[in-house]
């Protein structure tokens, strides 16, 4: 048995550090992202959407927002195309807590008027 013991904790030590923490976003503050799809990347541990958005000298930038798995998002009713490149868009994350044009991805809204995630909480529709 505490062969099997050392086993488990060894497989735990191994796995843990795979697995990154969101501390790097800001949860407290929420950024509102509309721009172009620029890339959607289904991919684990977690998807990415790149998005082009305006800033405020007229420049583009491109954010990379974080999402969820990809397994709980599929359950969610989300696909690999939901989101396709040239797709108009809103998105309301947590930004980088150090200003990076990256953020945790909280809710958005398509071009069709249809939401994701927890869009509506976020701006009263």
């Amino acid at each position: 048995m505490p062969i099997m013991a050392g086993c488990i904790i060894a497989g735990i030590a191994l796995t843990s550090p795979a697995h990154h923490a969101a501390t790097m976003f800001d949860r407290e503050q929420t950024v509102e992202l509309s721009g172009e799809i620029v890339e959607f990347q289904w991919t684990s541990p977690h998807v990415w959407i790149q998005i082009n958005v305006e800033n405020e000298s007229g420049e583009l930038v491109e954010w990379s927002v974080e999402g969820s798995v990809p397994n709980r998002l599929y359950r969610a009713g989300w696909r690999p195309t939901t989101f396709q490149p040239g797709d108009r868009v809103t998105i309301h994350a947590a930004p980088m807590r150090n200003g990076a044009p990256a953020a945790l991805f909280i809710g958005a809204k398509l071009s069709d008027g249809s939401t994701l995630g927890r869009f509506e909480e976020l701006s009263g529709d």
